[in-house]
């Protein structure tokens, strides 16, 4: 695997989540910063030492409502 790819959502009570596709990997963070840190923590921690993808993708999601 070269490629994982998160799906980032805003959190209701503020801040991000970031979920893998394909992956039972999930973490959350207060800031994007922390945010890229925690995803790499987290895919280095997931797969055995060499078998982690050499690139992450973050997938920014965002709802955004507006008046008709």
């Amino acid at each position: 695997m070269s490629e994982i790819i998160f799906v980032v959502e805003q959190s209701p009570e503020g801040g991000f989540q970031a979920r893998a596709l394909g992956e039972s990997i999930h973490t959350q963070a207060d800031t994007v910063t922390e945010l890229h840190a925690r995803v790499r923590e987290a895919v280095h921690c997931h797969f055995d030492d060499g078998q982690a993808p050499k690139l992450i993708r973050l997938h920014f999601v965002r709802d955004e409502v507006i008046a008709a």
